[in-house]
């Protein structure tokens, strides 16, 4: 997958993802790995940064989980803001998509 096409959908992805349920980084790239079938593999180094962004703009909250078993993990969770963010990012890719798909044609 080019790189630069997953700029501008990381946040997307990440806020849509931690809407659903609180999770810890290893777990998020599982779960993009996962829910997309292996087209979505980032890298510690590739999430972490995003995260830290996101954290700094109000739209995730980061917390320390100790789980009964295991170590302790830093969790992330949305923010009423970052729902707002992902509203806001989700409408912005449903008319980009369609104009794009638009675009393409059937043929793409």
């Amino acid at each position: 997958m080019n790189k630069e096409l997953l700029k501008g959908t990381t946040e997307l992805m990440i806020l849509n993802m931690l809407k659903r349920e609180p999770m810890y980084g290893y777990g998020m790239i599982k779960n993009f790995e996962l829910m997309s079938k292996g087209t979505f593999q980032f890298k510690e180094g590739t999430l972490y940064p995003i995260l830290h962004a996101l954290e700094k703009k109000g739209h995730i909250q980061s917390y320390w989980e100790q789980p009964e078993t295991g170590r302790k993990r830093k969790y992330y969770r949305i923010t009423e803001g970052g729902l707002g963010a992902l509203e806001t990012k989700a409408e912005e890719w449903k008319l980009f998509s369609g104009a794009l798909n638009g675009l393409l044609g059937s043929e793409a």
